[in-house]
């Protein structure tokens, strides 16, 4: 199935909209991404992807702006 690995979400309930009006009852997957952690792999959706890049990167980067500005 497709469901996040880090955060459990899975796919949602979505409309498709014809030109009609008629709503149909459709799954809205997520963007799922297989990647390697610690040696394994794992389906990882996009959000979470962003989310660890800016846990990961953000502080070393304001650390460097600030021994620059010093």
């Amino acid at each position: 199935m497709s469901i996040c690995e880090i955060c459990q979400r899975g796919p949602l309930k979505a409309n498709s909209k014809s030109h009609s009006n008629i709503k149909t009852i459709r799954r809205q997957k997520l963007n799922l991404q297989t990647k390697y952690v610690n040696g394994k792999r794992i389906a990882i959706c996009t959000s979470c992807i962003k989310n660890t890049y800016k846990v990961a990167v953000a502080p070393r980067a304001t650390a460097q702006a600030e021994a620059i500005k010093n």
